[in-house]
């Protein structure tokens, strides 16, 4: 019914018939195993009941006291980031036949999607620069996880190096996997906010599964890979590199490195914030490696015409049916997400990243020498960034947080008490700069960071 109409209540005998039909004689069994110290012992204070019209107005109001990137200029970054989506990227991927489409188990009736999440994967194998990609993980740091798992399994290992300069949610990730797999992680510090690669290459030793690194890393600064891949292959381990896929149009691919597996979030190519996902996990391999690799792989043949045609391949039966004999348990994908990415790779074209890469750069840079300039601000580190740094600041982060808010801005990250990384107590943020921000917007930040406004 429309309008202002309303359900009645259950009455008290309809209660007692359906209790009576669940074979219980009282509502309060279904809550029995939730200890009662937690259990609300009162009625929830809900105002009156709304018609839609009116419930739809409150709403409305409510979701304006929200402060967003579409009406605020961004510089929090730390993982997801703010950039420009052309508008035929959500046109095309919002088609009903690509949004109603999940498990593409029947090939004859899925080339459509089959197709999609192949141009997927042979984009990031370009922008890796490695042999076979997978039609996507859950998230960049479960990818990183999975890849983990793959280095630990490919080597008989159980030992793996890993670099502070991971996000710390992706080393938390890390940690829960390690300890169900009995993993052992040895965490190797920082130099001028990169690994310290001498302590790095003293820790690669005959029982070390592989080496992981994200590059450019949580504190925004790119890590010196090279020589990294020749030692650790010299003991039979792996290279696992994290990259941000857009700094990968300025900046070389892990295969150049001799990484042996790239992995990384893939919600920078298109996807918007979203509170947070559904995000997008990429995963690129040597072929060496392509059987070990979770996820779904979608494989290019041709039929007994000549014609081409494309396929789930590659994987063993136990990735969905065995899983207890699986390599890995993630047998599902974000296959809406990994075709949203590639209808934006498609959309900005080669030159286009490149462009888009820059222009952070460029900009981030910007920033950071105007802000660096303003009386008791630093930069933390003086090492290459690409678009995001970390600003030490003469007042606390959470002041600045609220003073860039008041003034429309949604400000960087307050990195104060980041893990291990910091101990001296001096306040720090976390800034970051997309292609989206104008010298304007830039030029406002500076401002009411140095008192101005």
């Amino acid at each position: 019914m429309m309008g202002g109409a309303h359900y009645l209540p259950a009455t008290e005998e309809d209660r007692k018939a359906m209790t009576a039909r669940i074979g219980i004689s009282d509502v309060d069994e279904l809550f029995a195993d939730i200890p009662a110290a937690i259990r609300l012992s009162e009625d929830l204070r809900l105002p009156p009941a709304l018609s839609e019209l009116a419930l739809t107005t409150h709403m409305r109001k409510i979701a304006a006291q929200n402060v967003d990137v579409d009406s605020a200029p961004c510089f929090l970054g730390a993982g997801a980031y703010d950039h420009f989506i052309p508008a035929v990227v959500s046109d095309l991927a919002s088609r009903s036949e690509f949004t109603t489409a999940y498990t593409q188990y029947q090939a004859e009736i899925s080339q459509g999607a089959l197709q999609a999440l192949w141009e997927y994967q042979s984009m990031i194998c370009e922008l890796t620069g490695l042999d076979v990609a997978n039609a996507s993980l859950y998230d960049g740091a479960t990818a990183l996880a999975e890849a983990m798992h793959m280095a630990c399994g490919a080597t008989g290992r159980k030992k793996v190096l890993v670099g502070a300069g991971i996000h710390p949610f992706y080393r938390r990730v890390l940690a829960t996997y390690a300890y169900d797999l009995g993993i052992q992680l040895e965490v190797i510090p920082l130099t001028n906010g990169v690994t310290d690669k001498q302590a790095l290459l003293a820790a690669v030793k005959p029982e070390t599964a592989g080496i992981l690194l994200q590059s450019p890393n949580f504190f925004g600064c790119i890590e010196d890979i090279g020589g990294i891949a020749e030692e650790i292959h010299q003991q039979d381990g792996l290279l696992v590199l994290a990259v941000n896929p857009i700094s990968l149009g300025i900046l070389k691919p892990p295969g150049d490195y001799g990484a042996d597996i790239a992995v990384g979030e893939g919600q920078m190519l298109g996807l918007g914030l979203n509170f947070g996902g559904p995000y997008l996990g990429f995963m690129a391999v040597r072929e060496k490696w392509m059987r070990r690799m979770p996820g779904r792989i979608v494989g290019r043949t041709v039929d007994k015409e000549g014609n081409s045609g494309f396929v789930l391949t590659l994987q063993a039966r136990e990735q969905h049916i065995r899983r207890e004999k699986a390599y890995s348990n993630i047998c599902s994908n974000e296959g809406l997400c990994a075709l949203t990415a590639a209808i934006y790779l498609t959309a900005i074209g080669k030159q286009g990243l490149v462009n888009v890469a820059t222009l952070c750069a460029e900009k981030a840079h910007y920033a950071a020498e105007k802000i660096a300039a303003l009386p008791g601000y630093s930069l933390e580190f003086t090492s290459p960034f690409f678009h995001e740094f970390v600003v030490r600041t003469p007042v606390p982060a959470e002041e600045i947080q609220k003073r860039l808010l008041s003034q429309g801005i949604i400000g960087g990250l307050n990195i104060t008490e980041t893990d291990e990384v910091f101990a001296d107590g001096s306040e720090r943020m976390l800034f970051c700069v997309t292609e989206k921000r104008t010298k304007e917007e830039i030029d406002q930040l500076v401002a009411v960071l140095g008192g101005e406004k």
